[in-house]
């Protein structure tokens, strides 16, 4: 089973966990291997952010469903985390969610000749994230975005 496997797995098991939370949102699921360990992590948020407790009850019940769907061979660390102050854009609503906040877009290949952006999201409009950069709004093909994070502002 292949890393994008135990992704997709992993994250189909703990949207079925979250039903019992309607407050809490997965953001993200990476699955990599640090150093000789392998760990899994699940990025979980809410308004107002997540504590301790949140990331608890959810380790705990997907810590059981991934020991009975057994996903996983060998042996792995399981993190459940807030997604910071640099908390990953994975879904079309955040492009809209977070309008006007500044974020650092990834794409996969050039576009205005650059891969990097960083600008102010102005949503997600006809396919496109929009981005304003210097007074000029920036479209970028949704399809195209290999990585979109919020960014810290000074």
């Amino acid at each position: 089973m292949g890393r994008q496997d135990v992704e997709t797995i992993t994250a189909q098991l703990t949207e079925e966990i979250l039903v019992d939370y309607p407050e809490l949102e997965l953001v993200d699921v990476e699955y990599g291997k640090e150093g000789p360990d392998w760990v899994l992590r699940v990025f979980i948020d809410k308004e107002g952010g997540v504590g301790l407790e949140d990331c608890e009850k959810v380790s705990r019940r997907l810590s059981s469903s991934l020991d009975n769907a057994d996903p996983i061979p060998g042996s792995y660390s399981l993190e459940v985390s807030s997604p910071g102050l640099e908390r990953p854009l994975t879904q079309d609503a955040h492009f809209e969610r977070f309008k006007g906040r500044l974020v650092h877009v990834k794409t996969y290949a050039p576009i205005q000749g650059r891969k990097m952006w960083e600008g102010r999201l102005a949503g997600l409009k006809d396919g496109a994230v929009l981005l304003e950069i210097e007074e000029e709004i920036v479209k970028i093909p949704r399809d195209q975005v290999a990585k979109a994070n919020l960014a810290i502002e000074f």
